[in-house]
């Protein structure tokens, strides 16, 4: 998970601080060392670590933190003001042309990621309503073409090619021309990468943004690389100029030191992380919201955000009907649990919750995926009148049911059980906001 030791160690700092009644200046020394410590060990660029160690020291033994009521919290609003700051304080929105098309270079090194995240950026342009481009610009690496192709099949987004004989200046410019012919309003430009920075890569890189005028030039970097992602981009930001960088298995990065470091050290923003493998696994980067992840403080607004792209309004609004009467089924439990499930994997909604790295619970949970899908099977092996009226199923059903779907007849009583309990809880708060809607105007707090 993204940040994982690092926030457990910062978590572990601030929560000293926190029920504190008096803070001193040693206290905050003490917290600091610690926090230099942590950063350090997520593999923070060194320089980056003094300043902003430096700058909440600075601020938190100033007269707005000693002399508040509650100076514990003031140090960790400091420290969260600070980590926004750090990683660019606002999100950085991608440019648009004001004549479309708008043209996005995306450069990087080979393995980096460039190619699977021109699709997934395309995904992303695609769902906002817009009509993206696909250029396949790498002529050298073996099946790259195709690569992105394959991509752009799965999405239903259209791939310029002209093969791999053309030159890439020549692929940009005539790509270009075929974007405004056909009214596409982005171009994605897939570039070619190296193992290394060469003289020869930034050459073909620096004629193609000379004929093409890109608005927004994406480097795409590997967070797991740590201080090597921060210097490659220090490498490209110096010769191309930079306007954004997406970072890729922000995911599987428990130490987080290349997005802590990379806009500090060259002055260019995180525009968006790559979060798994699926297209649609790209995401807009949101300091402040980073910074209270890490911080154990919580993400609501993007689970909010999640929640409203992949869940169905409407069906949400018909499974709260049917809670209140009691009358819902193993159909609409299986349909909920499929619109969950589209928001991405559950311990990262989890890790949105705040306070939720506190928790025993929930700290190490790791939610089995299989568990769903064997849930998800169970209920299709159901005949229609199963699933309406549960309480029919006996033991020789449940046999047949488990034989169904090749699973032990305890797993199907299990659900049963849950599904049985589920129903009892909801009915018990169902009274309860019956009783309270009586006296106070009580709104049902559920799938509102």
């Amino acid at each position: 998970m993204a940040f994982e030791s690092l926030s457990e160690r910062l978590q572990s700092v601030m929560s000293k601080l926190r029920g504190r009644g008096k803070v001193g200046e040693a206290d905050v020394k003490e917290a600091m060392r610690e926090v230099r410590l942590a950063l350090l060990e997520a593999d923070v660029n060194f320089k980056v670590v003094k300043e902003f160690v430096n700058r909440v020291k600075e601020r938190a033994v100033g007269q707005e933190v000693l002399k508040s009521l509650t100076p514990g919290q003031q140090v960790i609003k400091v420290v969260n003001e600070e980590l926004t700051q750090l990683m660019g304080g606002e999100q950085a929105k991608l440019a648009k042309a004001n004549k479309p098309p708008t043209v996005i270079m995306m450069v990087g090194l080979q393995g980096a990621g460039k190619t699977t995240s021109s699709g997934k950026l395309a995904r992303f342009l695609q769902k906002q309503n817009h009509r993206p481009l696909l250029v396949a610009g790498d002529i050298y690496r073996p099946a790259a073409i195709r690569q992105l192709q394959v991509l752009g099949e799965q999405l239903s987004i259209p791939v310029f090619s002209l093969g791999d004989q053309e030159s890439p200046v020549k692929i940009a410019t005539e790509a270009i021309a075929h974007a405004k012919a056909n009214e596409h309003d982005y171009v994605l430009i897939d570039t070619a990468g190296r193992l290394h920075i060469d003289e020869n890569m930034m050459d073909e890189l620096k004629q193609i943004k000379e004929n093409v005028n890109p608005h927004e030039i994406l480097l795409v970097v590997d967070s797991m690389t740590g201080q090597d992602a921060v210097n490659v981009a220090e490498s490209f930001h110096q010769q191309m100029g930079l306007t954004g960088v997406i970072l890729t298995k922000l995911d599987g990065d428990t130490r987080g030191g290349a997005a802590l470091s990379v806009k500090s050290v060259t002055d260019c923003s995180i525009k968006f992380v790559g979060l798994g493998e699926k297209t649609d696994a790209l995401e807009p980067f949101h300091p402040d919201r980073m910074a209270s992840r890490i911080l154990g403080m919580g993400d609501v607004l993007s689970l909010i955000e999640k929640a409203q792209t992949a869940v169905d309004a409407e069906k949400a609004k018909e499974f709260e009907r049917k809670m209140r009467s009691q009358s819902f089924t193993l159909d609409d439990f299986l349909d909920q649990l499929q619109q969950v499930r589209k928001m991405g994997p559950l311990e990262d909604m989890l890790a949105m919750l705040p306070g939720a790295g506190q928790l025993k619970g929930l700290k190490n949970l790791n939610v089995d995926e299989k568990k769903i899908v064997h849930v998800e099977a169970i209920i299709r092996s159901m005949t229609q009148e199963e699933k309406d009226h549960p309480e029919v199923i006996n033991a020789s059903r449940r046999k047949r049911i488990a034989a169904g779907c090749g699973r032990p007849v305890q797993e199907v009583n299990r659900l049963l059980k849950q599904f049985e309990d589920m129903k009892k809880m909801m009915k018990q708060f169902s009274s309860m906001a019956k009783s309270k809607k009586k006296r106070k105007g009580f709104k049902f707090p559920f799938m509102g």
